[in-house]
């Protein structure tokens, strides 16, 4: 993936720039821990390299409680993401999924390490939950839409859902893509 970061939508205003349109929005809900998730990577990569800045594709956090890491897991995410590599962290992650389950928490910190990334505030920003609140409300938000499983997909107000099927997904995404951005 490439490192555009896991962000809130820009405010009025701000985002494309002067004569640019406002990008779509691909909103992902997803979890760590999800083989889907790190199954729908190809995706995301796909829908990355076909539409560029005109998609702008977001991670929203929504842990599952079947995966004992996963809240932890999106906590360090958003800690990378303070960090500004979200989503290389959140791919690496992902690959290690397993791992995850059987070390715990101790692969959240080495994976930031390995990338570079200051583990020591890792270690303290799961230790302090100081991001447990943006994760909080994207699951009370994506409880709200209807997200049950994940990878969840919302754009142009659709919710799909990959947690059952990732199967024609990718271009059902990229047929309301196409039709937002023809206007």
């Amino acid at each position: 993936m490439s490192d555009p970061q896991p962000s809130p939508s820009p405010g009025p205003g701000e985002g494309a720039g002067p004569g640019r349109p406002q990008p779509v929005v691909l909103d992902v809900w997803c979890e760590l821990q999800c083989p889907d998730c790190r199954t729908a990577q190809t995706d995301l990569d796909a829908l990355r390299a076909r539409y560029g800045d005109a998609l702008e594709i977001r991670i929203r956090h929504f842990p599952l409680e079947r995966h004992q890491h996963a809240h932890a897991a999106a906590q360090a995410l958003e800690e990378a993401i303070v960090q500004g590599r979200g989503w290389p962290y959140a791919e690496a992650v992902l690959a290690r999924a397993e791992e995850l389950a059987s070390r715990g928490e101790v692969v959240l910190v080495e994976v930031a390490r390995e990338l570079g990334l200051d583990a020591e505030e890792m270690d303290t920003a799961l230790i302090d939950g100081r991001h447990i609140l943006i994760v909080d409300a994207d699951q009370a938000e994506g409880k709200a839409i209807g997200v049950t499983g994940t990878p969840t997909y919302v754009i142009g107000g659709e919710r799909l859902d990959g947690g059952k099927s990732q199967e024609g997904l990718r271009e059902r995404v990229e047929e309301i893509a196409d039709r937002l951005l023809a206007g």
